[in-house]
């Protein structure tokens, strides 16, 4: 970093107008200005950096409130802008205003559109990164409001003991567009309400941040600044603004984190050790912005009114104590290698001018504590000294440096004058040396003090010159970290080579296992066939049973219908035997009936599982073609570029050729036009004799010559022979790299294809399971009611049985007696309509346990939607295990396109450097989007999304560099 320089917070206030409610409610306009930097309230004057009336614009206010920070921020420094004040003061309507109106936007659109400006009117050799960061603190919570799923974030430390949030959401821009999409974004997620004193209160502190880096790509010099925008909720007294519930909460919190921020700033102007940062996130996150490396801008907002003349007095204050804060700005800059090596050269020629000071100074005084006296010309000369140093300060600042913001190595002011004081007490010394040797024995202890001082300076010094020697220790030692870097880059690509081999065998291992499974599903289906057997054979005993039963009931019927023939009242006895058939016959209908209608409903949800799992494989298809598709173009794209490069390589090389024949032609002519020119002058001088001389030995130059040129030919075209080994090489790769994603992708094709052929097994082993279970259910409840039905009618043929005994023996005793024939009649006839009346109390029984079975089918009901829920729960776990599949193939493929990736930068690197900018931006003109789609712009044929880094050069044109 550069020269650290002290600067003071800029403190600006800001009144707005008088609202309706104030208006309405008869308030005074109670401040009164005093030029542009002063307010009054209540007979007291405030002084700030500047006060904005009421009628100020917003153009105004960021003119002269943030205006110049955008250009210290692309210079490398560190800004905050924030806004300070109550509730309803205007905090908002300054920091974002209305966002999309030109005359009413707030100070952060008009410093994103001024940024841009700027890097389109900067050196086109400098290249641009700009990241943006949107969150909020909302109940002392940080909240991130580009990703509403991150909730509570957590502030860290970098190297440099610098805050920053831990995992929020960082999205590259090129353009001011995508930058206010972004706050739109972010806006529309922050949390805000309604209160008595302003109908959208924010209800949270919001933090923009913008970080620039900018790297010249001629020097590759990196500077990087970051700028935060900070839209602080106001303050409130809860009997003005009416809060309450959840908003009560809310402004307890905010007024908890703004009394921090006030205890921070109290501690910052009375100079007190401890610093309470850590109180609350906002305080923690702003650490570098109040008293650390950061240009700060405090906008004050006020009320104007009367009612509110406490709160604008507080706020007034807190400006006031802010403006005496002092924050030490430097430069973010990244020294180069050459740096280094510069900083390390001055470093080594300071170290060795303090050797030799402190070496003179030893001998010096050893000779003083030996009894000697040092004549004046021998002693060291503290004038000369500081004039050496100078002069090597000169040097060093004379030196050309490779960028001009390079900072030189300089002491500060405080150890100058340490050093000056120190050399000013030595020198008095010496000066007194030859007094005290006179009077030696007289000031003997004295002599022993100041030697003591000496030593201790001498080891000041040697303690220096240690420090300076573990910096150059520690130097090396991270040159040695950076080659180790370099070897683990290389460890890794090797890694990487070996991650190919593991994943190709994992593969092996998912066709194997998928073999498995397949023999596993013939197993399956063979067990299923059987079941299907026995089904049949349960099927068959069922209609047996029924027979039997038909056969029962129409023996039944028949001893009936003699019973009723031998007791005269046949009639009835039919119509009863009629009615027990039809309530039979009604039952087993419903049973058939109940069992149909489950029968549908299970069809009826796996047809609409099997729609849903043939659209989930349509996406999945359309999906994998599209990725297809992309990788085709992708590979002809490349193959573009490598015929390209070719013809080009080939141009170069003919026209080489070209231009070294002509050189040698030209060598040629100029050696004989030489060798003529000698040749003429001698025969003028009649020396025709040396002239021949002469001739043969240009003769000879010119053939040495001529060998020269060819050699170097030979070589040019060896190496370029050898640059065309090596693009056939690559050539080869590619077309190896091409044909292992064919592999892959029929891979892919069979992959799928057999798993699309499981599942639809696997559905169909569920259907048939289901269809099973059912037959079950459904032979379990005929079983019941069948073994019922057939107790029932046993029980009533031996009743109809012992009946039939006992008439026919009292109907023998009743013809034997002949007097009482009328009266056994009667007796008869009631005893069969006592019989007639079991009967019906028999069917009644009979249609009570019908009903207990229609009880019984919401049980068995359960229990089939239990089975169901079962059959799904298995159908998910097998939806999860082919996500999971899905998931490695997705992880392989990344893996095999991370490779290729290494391997085409390890290619570019070969050929040489490449333009490394996805978005440039030349002179005059916008970053230009693609026209379908706006959000993704194409270069050398990459395509980069808004998450993807998205780098701009200074001076703006649409055109890719070609390096």
């Amino acid at each position: 970093m550069a020269d650290p320089a002290e600067c003071t917070i800029k403190v600006m206030c800001r009144f707005r107008p008088l609202n309706s409610s104030e208006v309405t409610r008869g308030d005074k306009y109670i401040p009164k200005f005093q030029g542009e930097d002063t307010v009054v309230i209540g007979g007291k004057p405030y002084m700030f950096d500047r006060v904005f009336q009421s009628s100020t614009t917003q153009e105004q206010v960021y003119n002269a409130c943030a205006q110049k920070i955008v250009k210290d921020v692309l210079e490398g420094y560190n800004g905050t802008i924030f806004a300070y004040g109550q509730t309803s003061s205007g905090k908002t309507h300054t920091m974002e205003g209305n966002l999309h109106d030109t005359d009413a936007m707030g100070i952060i659109p008009r410093i994103v559109q001024d940024i841009f400006n700027y890097i389109y009117s900067m050196d086109e050799n400098l290249e641009f990164h700009i990241k943006v960061s949107y969150f909020e603190i909302y109940l002392d919570k940080i909240r991130d409001l580009l990703d509403v799923s991150k909730t509570n974030l957590s502030v860290h430390e970098d190297k440099n003991r610098v805050p920053y949030v831990k995992g929020c959401t960082e999205r590259f821009v090129c353009s001011p567009e995508e930058v206010m999409d972004t706050i739109d974004e972010g806006k529309s997620n922050r949390h805000v309400a309604v209160t008595n004193m302003n109908e959208h209160s924010s209800r949270s502190h919001s933090i923009f941040l913008i970080n620039v880096k900018q790297e010249n790509t001629q020097t590759e010099q990196k500077l990087s600044g970051k700028l935060y925008l900070v839209d602080l909720a106001g303050s409130e007294k809860v009997s003005k603004t009416g809060a309450e519930g959840a908003v009560l909460d809310e402004a307890k919190n905010i007024n908890k984190s703004l009394s921090s921020l006030g205890n921070v700033i109290s501690a910052l102007a009375e100079g007190t050790a401890y610093i309470p940062y850590r109180d609350s996130k906002m305080t923690r996150i702003l650490q570098d912005s109040l008293g650390g490396n950061c240009r700060t801008t405090i906008v004050i907002c006020c009320s104007p009114s009367s009612y509110n003349e406490a709160e604008t007095k507080s706020t007034l204050m807190f400006g006031q104590r802010a403006k005496t804060i002092k924050n030490t700005v430097t430069v973010n800059i990244e020294l180069t290698a050459e740096q280094w090596k510069q900083k390390y050269e001055r470093e080594k020629e300071k170290n060795k001018t303090l050797r030799n000071t402190v070496t003179r100074l030893e001998n010096e005084l050893n000779r003083w504590r030996n009894g000697e006296s040092v004549p004046v010309e021998e002693q060291f000369d503290k004038e000369k000294a500081n004039a050496e140093v100078m002069a090597l300060d000169n040097i060093i600042n004379d030196k050309p440096a490779s960028t001009p913001n390079v900072p030189g190595v300089r002491l500060t002011d405080v150890e100058k004058d340490k050093c000056e004081a120190e050399l000013a007490k030595l020198y008095k010394q010496l000066d007194d040396k030859d007094e005290e040797i006179n009077q030696q024995s007289q000031l003997a202890e004295k002599l022993k003090q100041q030697m003591l001082d000496q030593e201790e300076l001498l080891a000041s010094s040697r303690r220096d010159h240690e420090n300076l020697q573990a910096e150059l220790n520690r130097l090396q030692a991270e040159n040695e970290a950076s080659k180790e870097e370099v070897k683990e880059v290389l460890q890794a690509l090797e890694e990487l080579a070996v991650n190919y081999d593991q994943k190709s065998q994992e593969v092996e291992d998912k066709t194997k296992e998928f073999e498995v499974i397949s023999e596993e599903l013939s197993q399956k289906s063979s067990i299923l066939s059987s079941l299907d057997s026995e089904l049949q054979k349960l099927k068959e005993m069922s209609n047996h049973q029924k027979k039997r039963v038909t056969e029962m009931m129409s023996s039944l019927l028949k001893d009936l219908a003699e019973i009723g023939i031998a007791v005269g009242s046949n009639d009835i006895k039919q119509h009863e035997g009629g009615s027990g058939l039809i309530d039979e016959e009604f039952t087993v209908a419903r049973l058939y009936i109940s069992k149909m209608k489950s029968e549908v409903k299970s069809m009826a949800k796996r047809c609409k599982q099997l729609e849903s799992t043939q659209s989930e494989s349509n996406k999945k298809m359309d999906e994998n073609e599209k990725e297809l598709a992309a990788c085709q173009l992708r590979i002809s794209q490349h193959e573009a570029k490598i015929k390209s490069l070719t013809e080009y390589l080939q141009n170069v090389e003919q026209k080489k050729r070209q231009l070294e024949e002509n050189v040698d032609s030209l060598n040629e002519e100029l050696v004989k036009m030489s060798a003529q020119e000698k040749v003429h002058a001698m025969e003028k001088e009649n020396e025709i004799q040396t002239a021949n001389e002469v001739k043969e030995a240009v003769e000879k130059q010119i053939h040495s010559h001529r060998e020269a040129h060819q050699k170097q030919i030979s070589s040019l075209r060896d190496e370029l022979d050898n640059k065309e080994k090596l693009i056939t090489d690559l050539q080869d790769q590619n077309q190896k790299i091409m044909l292992e994603q064919e592999r892959l992708r029929v891979e892919h094709e069979k992959l799928k294809s057999t798993d699309q052929e499981k599942s639809r097994k696997l559905h169909e082993l569920t259907v048939m399971q289901d269809r099973r279970e059912q037959a079950r259910q459904d032979l379990k409840g005929l079983e019941e009611t069948v073994a019922k039905e057939l107790q029932t009618l046993h029980n009533l043929r031996k009743l109809f049985v012992q009946d039939l005994a006992t008439r026919v023996k009292k109907s023998a005793e009743m013809d034997s007696d002949d007097t009482g024939g009328s009266a056994a009649q009667k007796q008869k006839i009631s005893f069969l309509e006592n019989n007639l009346e079991q009967l019906t109390k028999v069917h009644k029984q009979l249609v009570r346990d019908n009903a207990d079975l229609r009880c019984e089918l919401p049980k068995l009901e359960k229990r089939l939607r239990a089975t169901a829920e079962r059959v799904k729960a298995l159908e998910t776990a097998l939806k999860e295990a082919k996500e999971n599949a899905a998931r490695d193939r997705k992880r392989y493929q990344q893996e095999v396109d991370r490779i290729k990736e290494a391997v085409r930068a390890k290619n570019m690197a070969r050929r040489g450097h490449s333009a490394q900018i996805a978005k440039p931006i030349r002179p005059g003109q916008q970053p230009v989007a693609s026209p379908t789609h706006p959000n993704i712009n194409r270069s050398g044929g990459s395509f980069y999304q808004n998450s993807q880094p998205v780098s701009i050069r200074g001076g703006g044109s649409t055109k890719t560099d070609k390096k």
